[in-house]
């Protein structure tokens, strides 16, 4: 598409939630500019028995064996990460990948169609938004988490916690794997939780 640089958060793709981390992202270039960043490349080859492998690609030596002065570092869990999605990614391949995107793009889409209708709360996303959105709740979000909490419902991010000018906003985001029951079930709790 034309882009020089390409970067990603990668915990969507294959990585459970770690309360927090570890994570990782992506990072790539056109192939020209490709010797001009630092760290570790993954490139693409073939073994003995003509078997597709990956391996790091231009890693200078200093990464490896001069640690003190090498540009980039990896540690384990960062690598257990990468391995993690590289099989999520596989398995899916390209066709899965894009089954995945319209799942969530879909059923978000769906879930804030659904909050619209109850009374008081309003979708504020005004622009396309792929599976995260903001609604605009009618009472106090903390006292609307902790009753959905009890039916087993982790309801979202009271974006108020971090700005003073998000009062009772929630950020909801959805994924492939929740049901349309799970997001009528969400809904029905919201309208319940508000007594609505």
């Amino acid at each position: 598409m034309g882009a020089d640089f390409i970067i990603g958060e990668g915990q969507s793709l294959g990585l459970p939630l770690n309360f927090g981390g570890p994570y990782l992202g992506f990072f790539t270039t056109r192939k020209e500019l490709i010797r001009k960043i630092s760290g570790r490349i993954v490139g693409e080859t073939e073994d003995e028995d003509g078997k597709r492998g990956y391996v790091l690609t231009l890693t200078a030596r200093e990464q490896h064996i001069r640690r003190g002065k090498a540009t980039s570092n990896i540690c384990t869990n960062q690598g257990l990460n990468a391995l993690a999605v590289a099989v999520y990614l596989s398995l899916l391949g390209k066709q899965g990948l894009s089954e995945v995107a319209k799942q969530c793009f879909h059923k978000a889409h769906y879930a804030a169609s659904q909050i619209e209708k109850i009374k008081g709360f309003t979708v504020l996303n005004e622009h396309p938004f792929f599976n995260e959105f903001v609604i605009q709740c009618p009472s106090d979000v903390n006292k609307i988490q902790s009753s959905l909490l009890e039916k087993g419902i982790l309801a979202g991010y009271n974006l108020e916690s971090d700005f003073s000018s998000r009062k009772n906003q929630l950020l909801i985001a959805t994924t492939e794997q929740l049901t349309r029951d799970d997001i009528d079930f969400f809904v029905n709790s919201l309208r319940e939780a508000t007594n609505v």
